[in-house]
């Protein structure tokens, strides 16, 4: 063996135990995330008195896996379940019409003052929820639509300051000579958009449908202020009933709180590809 071949030896060996210590560390990372879920799910397999017993049991024995049917069907989870999707939904639709639509006027439009409003746009994202929360159910109870589902639906066809900004960095990026050739073509704007933009555009589109879908789908204060109807309830309300003024169920709001984020974890697993090139490509700078 030379001798430059004996130097590399000790390098090689170097990355090899860097490369190992660096999946322990995620691997432990990884574990510190994952302890709550597996506890979650240990909970609610756990007959009641168990769940908080010491020392605690790290898997039940026998695992009760009757706690889910009778978490799901205590409570007329099917239409809180249908409630949920359709405000998810319809949030999903606005959203990602009216801030396509706004971003792409920011981004590629040529108008006085484009810059200032888009400016101001931003600006709203300093304003907590509670600042607008009073005036908003001012004005949609005097619409009379306090306990139905529109002040749930309706607002996103109006738009998202965060999404708007997502898109507009993202539209920055496809080339004018794109927009151009379709103007040639005959293509008005909204075709440009349609025929152009969007197919261009999945991936950020895929990113602010995943960011609406799981706000609606988790979203409990709006919900609870909006609907006062048992019928219009929404998931996150029903777990409220597994909480009484003097006990709770934990067996029982485990199962239901894991049904519930299930959809949500299953559609990032698949979608989760999409949504983080979405976010890096929306990030990069002009």
């Amino acid at each position: 063996m030379s001798e430059r071949g004996r130097e590399d030896i000790p390098i090689r060996r170097l990355k090899g135990w860097r490369l190992i210590l660096r999946y322990i560390l995620l691997a432990a990372a990884a574990a510190l995330f994952l302890l709550p879920l597996y506890w979650m799910i240990v909970s609610s397999l756990k007959p009641e008195y168990e769940v908080f017993a010491v020392p605690p049991a790290w898997w039940p024995s026998p695992p009760l896996w009757q706690n889910y049917r009778k978490a799901l069907t205590e409570l007329p989870f099917g239409r809180y379940a249908l409630n949920t999707i359709l405000i998810a939904v319809g949030a999903v639709i606005g959203h990602v019409v009216s801030c396509s639509l706004v971003a792409y006027g920011f981004a590629k439009l040529r108008a006085p003052g484009k810059n200032v409003l888009f400016i101001i746009l931003l600006a709203t994202l300093m304003l907590p929820y509670p600042v607008v929360m009073i005036p908003q159910y001012i004005i949609f109870s005097e619409l009379d639509w306090v306990n139905t589902l529109k002040p749930l639906i309706v607002p996103t066809f109006f738009g998202n300051a965060f999404y708007i900004f997502l898109l507009r960095q993202f539209f920055m990026q496809i080339p004018n000579d794109l927009i151009d050739a379709a103007k040639i073509d005959g293509a008005n704007l909204l075709q440009i958009i349609w025929y152009v933009i969007l197919p261009i555009s999945r991936q950020a589109i895929a990113t602010v449908a995943i960011f609406t879908f799981q706000f609606a789908w988790n979203d409990f204060l709006a919900p609870l202020i909006y609907l006062q109807d048992q019928s219009r309830y929404t998931l996150m309300l029903g777990l409220r009933f597994f909480r009484s003024s003097f006990e709770v169920n934990w067996a029982y709001l485990m199962a239901a709180s894991l049904s519930i984020a299930a959809p949500v974890i299953v559609l990032f697993f698949f979608t989760q590809r999409a949504f983080i090139s979405g976010i890096s490509m929306g990030s990069l700078k002009e």
